[in-house]
């Protein structure tokens, strides 16, 4: 259910585009979408993650300023900022706090010895600054309709892709981590 939620803004983005052709008025339908769905969140949970109010100022300051402008450029730039601000926290978690960013947030799931913290905390910065720079190679030398199509199943599917390789490389890991401490 959470992953649906998550991904509802973006879907009816998808939808009132490929119906209408028409990005500005699929942007100007995200953003009550996006604050629709923070709503359903705070409602069912009483909190609100931290991505969840990036996206929606970003949605909100870069839709509006596409719905405003008439320049879709804005909302195409939407996903390389939400990525890169990613990436520069989990790199600024390396000067800020004792743990990488990604340790925070996962430690209660696995353990890891904290040279491996560190490199799968790097590996999740990486992969954010790739997306940006995917995303603005797609609407850069593409289609509009083709970077709206990558922004709901190329993003989609690269992020599982990566998570499924972080998985496999976290299950090694652990398997060796396990191995040495018996």
């Amino acid at each position: 259910m959470k992953l649906l939620l998550d991904f509802f803004p973006v879907v009816i983005f998808f939808a009132v585009y490929h119906y209408t052709k028409d990005m500005i008025l699929a942007t100007a339908i995200l953003i009550p979408a996006t604050i629709i769905q923070i709503a359903i969140v705070w409602f069912k949970t009483r909190k609100i993650e931290k991505m969840h109010v990036v996206t929606l100022v970003l949605i909100i300051v870069m839709g509006g300023a596409t719905v405003l402008l008439q320049d879709k450029t804005f909302i195409q730039w939407k996903p390389t900022v939400v990525n890169w601000l990613f990436a520069a926290a989990f790199l600024g978690s390396y000067l800020i706090g004792k743990k990488p960013l990604i340790q925070r947030m996962m430690e209660g799931q696995i353990e890891l010895t904290q040279p491996l913290w560190h490199k799968l905390n790097a590996y999740w910065a990486v992969f954010f600054i790739i997306m940006g720079g995917i995303n603005i190679a797609v609407f850069t030398f593409y289609s509009e309709e083709t970077w709206v199509n990558f922004k709901l199943f190329g993003m989609l599917g690269l992020t599982l892709a990566f998570i499924i390789a972080q998985g496999v490389w976290l299950t090694r890991h652990i398997k060796s981590d396990a191995e040495e401490q018996s």
